[in-house]
């Protein structure tokens, strides 16, 4: 079984010491999506939101989250970060928005929790902007996509 990194040798919580780690190029990229009922997915592709720019408010907000992933994440290192980027793609299929985030920094440790963080703060938003039209909306498939940078190599996802 592999060791985990935020626990010591007591079994204690602690966060990681990277102060010998090399600083490196990093990037991830994570997902998640939002389904919700055709007429949801018509109020924000239409403009027709209560309460505004659904997309671009969620897109501000997922970016909001990465940068405070520290704050929320109790063992998570604060980070300079280079790059923030929040897609959301509406899918007539899900029907619903498709959230991709793409976060970069050079550091000693990797941003995936930041790209994680800035899906699920975008999903939330979304949900919290649409939430009058039915609350029946579901948030999920939040994974990490890839990562590249830092001892551990890249990470591919199965897609």
């Amino acid at each position: 079984m592999p060791k985990l990194s935020h626990f010591d040798a007591d079994g204690a919580a602690h966060m990681v010491d990277v102060s010998g780690k090399a600083a490196t190029a990093r990037e991830a990229v994570a997902e998640g999506v939002v389904r919700m009922p055709e007429a949801t997915l018509a109020l924000i592709t239409g403009a027709r939101a209560d309460k505004g720019d659904v997309i671009g408010v969620a897109r501000l907000a997922g970016i909001m989250g990465a940068k405070k992933t520290a704050e929320l994440i109790p063992l998570c290192h604060p980070l300079s970060l280079s790059k923030v980027a929040v897609d959301l793609a509406p899918d007539p299929a899900l029907p619903g928005l498709r959230i991709t985030a793409t976060v970069r920094t050079t550091g000693p440790t990797g941003v995936e929790m930041e790209a994680l963080t800035a899906v699920a703060t975008a999903c939330l938003t979304v949900y919290d902007m649409v939430k009058s039209a039915g609350k029946g909306m579901e948030i999920g498939g939040i994974r990490l996509l890839s990562k590249t940078g830092g001892k551990s190599g890249p990470y591919e996802a199965d897609r």
